[in-house]
């Protein structure tokens, strides 16, 4: 329950019993009002009470919440082809690794008449592989710089270029005979991922209804488990993963960004940002009926306009305001120690190495055990959609971080008993197929969109450049290092991922909020409200800029 008293005021019981009848009310047709009203309600037409308009508004809300239309669909499946991009990327350098390995071999001798050192070859593979998430980094704090000048939909329009260029790098980097232009297609095809990954999440969280927020948010981390499924597949010996085929392997990524530029211009842009940003109201509500498949948007446009007035009161959120000031705290440490989460979970170090992981582990195929950790990812991702709605973002997080806690200690625990104990190359392969699975169940999807969930239309686009590269940045680490802290640390290497994995989910239970069923608002309203508490002095702008709209 979010409330804030007036000065004054001692009628507790009446007010209490105004709130148990008002919390009914949908929340896209109600909000606090500020300004003149302190403490009471704004009905969906401000001439109507609260109680004439309860019917009609909560049907009204109800059906536009809950229907999915052709439209919306293609909205976001197109969208998604941006997270599709990133995992095919993140899954596609690792099948064809002594493919691409003999290349590097191939190319130094040529140039110097030499094998290629060991060293050498190693440093050439991690960077290869990590340049990749430093792309990433480059492009997820770069975000900020196009979403709220070019939109949304077009935002991912032109981050396509980079996808083009890569592409080319990369399908002639055997052609060349250079292995810089595989390093650096890599580079920039991680910066169009990166660009994506903030793009992506931010328009599906824009275009979908409240009651659909969840699931449609899921699907962004499905678009990267089937990617990344796909680039195992496609990474078979027998398909692209050999060395006659591994550059058009590595320049498929051409195809997806050339359907999504054939889709994207019949998509609408974010209702949001046409309003919110843009204030062309009668493009937004058209793009709304769109969306919605129905000509009665007003409760949606009830709600954006109440966060298009509080936006009026408050200046532009940049990168460095959004650190400085106390009242987006709670939520950026939630959001970025959410991404966090994700990459520091170990989860990247299976994807990565999971074919050299497996092939220790006495795996006589072990790319095909890779292609089943990838069918076990893309399953449970879908068992997320269903579940994230029901269960709720916070629990679903939780029970992940504890599965895969649990999935780790199996693991170390088979890879050291391996040499002793035969069997236990079938236990490290259920302990990976484990592993994979509480992933998708919650650390996987739902730091993606929650971000979109913790704040307003201000802040949004910075915070999503600094969660983002927060993600971004530990994926580099762990892409750069674990070869090395795996040859150091043995079968004991995940014992440091428990450890996190532990600490991320006393965190998790202690600091972040269900956000399940409510809207941006509210949740935003209730972050204001517990800054202000212990704090109990920041300026009307700032309380305003998390969406609450009572002041102090």
């Amino acid at each position: 329950m979010i409330f804030i008293p007036e000065p004054g005021q001692r009628e507790e019981g009446k007010r209490d019993e105004e709130r148990r009848g008002n919390r009914q009310l949908s929340s896209r047709s109600v909000r606090r009002a500020g300004g003149e009203k302190r403490g009471h309600l704004l009905s969906c037409e401000s001439d109507v009470s609260p109680s004439a308009c309860l019917p009609e508004c909560s049907r009204a809300t109800m059906e536009g919440d809950k229907k999915v239309t052709f439209q919306l669909m293609l909205a976001v499946g197109t969208a998604v082809i941006g997270s599709l991009q990133f995992g095919y990327n993140t899954g596609v350098i690792n099948a064809p690794q002594k493919t691409i390995e003999s290349f590097y071999n191939e190319t130094w001798n040529k140039r110097y008449n030499e094998p290629i050192p060991e060293t050498a070859l190693t440093s050439l593979w991690s960077i290869s592989v990590a340049i990749f998430s430093v792309g990433g980094i480059f492009g997820s704090f770069s975000v900020g710089l196009f979403v709220n000048r070019f939109g949304r939909r077009n935002s991912m329009l032109f981050a396509n270029m980079l996808a083009f260029i890569s592409a080319a790098l990369m399908g002639f980097s055997k052609m060349g005979a250079s292995w810089e232009m595989l390093i650096i297609g890599r580079f920039v095809v991680g910066l169009y991922s990166g660009l994506s990954t903030g793009f992506v999440p931010m328009y599906v969280g824009e275009v979908a209804p409240t009651a659909l927020r969840g699931a449609l948010g899921t699907l962004h981390q499905l678009g990267i488990v089937i990617g990344i499924l796909v680039a195992q597949v496609f990474g078979l010996d027998m398909i692209m993963g050999n060395a006659t085929l591994w550059p058009f392997l590595l320049g498929f990524t051409f195809i997806p960004a050339l359907l999504q530029c054939i889709l994207l211009p019949m998509c609408p842009e974010s209702p949001r940002y046409l309003l919110i940003n843009r204030n062309e109201e009668s493009k937004a509500r058209a793009a709304l009926k769109k969306l919605r498949g129905t000509t009665d948007v007003s409760a949606d446009m009830q709600e954006m306009k109440e966060e298009s007035r509080q936006m009026m009161s408050e200046k532009k959120v940049t990168i460095p305001e959004l650190f400085r000031s106390p009242i987006y705290r709670q939520p950026l440490v939630i959001a970025v120690v959410l991404q966090l989460s994700q990459q520091l979970s170990g989860i990247n170090a299976v994807f990565y190495y999971s074919t050299s992981i497996f092939e220790k582990a006495g795996v006589e195929q072990p790319v095909y055990a890779t292609i089943g950790a990838g069918v076990v990812n893309t399953a449970f991702t879908v068992v997320s959609l269903f579940l994230v709605e029901r269960a709720g973002r916070r629990s679903l997080h939780l029970i992940g971080l504890l599965g895969m806690a649990a999935s780790a200690i199996l693991m170390t625990i088979a890879l050291a008993l391996l040499a002793q104990v035969e069997w236990m190359s079938y236990v490290s392969i259920v302990a990976i197929f484990a592993f994979v699975a509480f992933f998708e169940i919650g650390p996987g999807p739902i730091p993606w969109f929650i971000v979109a969930e913790l704040f307003s239309q201000g802040p949004r686009p910075s915070a999503f450049a600094v969660s983002g590269f927060s993600n971004w940045t530990a994926n580099f680490i762990v892409g750069m290092c674990f070869q090395y802290v795996e040859r150091l640390c043995g079968p004991y290497v995940f014992i440091i991922f428990t450890i996190l994995l532990v600490i991320f989910f006393i965190f998790t239970y202690f600091k972040v909020p269900e956000t399940k069923g409510r809207t941006f608002d509210e949740i935003a309203a209730g972050f204001s409200q517990q800054a202000a508490a212990r704090a109990g002095k920041h300026s009307p702008e700032e309380l305003n800029s998390l969406g609450a709209d009572s002041q102090l």
